[in-house]
């Protein structure tokens, strides 16, 4: 699924950091721009921000992660069932 461009929109707005923030569609998703680099990825209507230290720290907040992915989780669906795959039967000769 493509990122809407209303999307891209929302997240250049609450940023709001006026000219220096740029963004260029890629193959239906987008490439976020600070002062040139390329910061985030706008993918499936969902905001990725790139690996930094400053972005690191909070794999070190194990407090804060841990919220964000119980709070993540809370307003996902639950997933459907899936059936079993059926084994294709042996093929090789003896």
């Amino acid at each position: 699924m493509a990122t809407d461009n209303s999307f891209m929109q929302y997240v250049a707005e609450q940023i709001d950091l006026g000219g220096r923030l740029s963004y260029r569609k890629m193959f239906g998703e987008y490439a976020v721009y600070l002062d040139e680099k390329v910061v985030a990825l706008v993918c499936d209507n969902s905001l990725f921000i790139k690996p930094t230290p400053v972005a690191d720290e909070l794999l070190d907040d194990a407090d804060v992660l841990r919220r964000l992915v119980i709070e993540t989780a809370q307003h996902l669906p639950v997933p459907a069932l899936r059936k079993p795959r059926k084994r294709k039967p042996d093929t090789a000769a003896p």
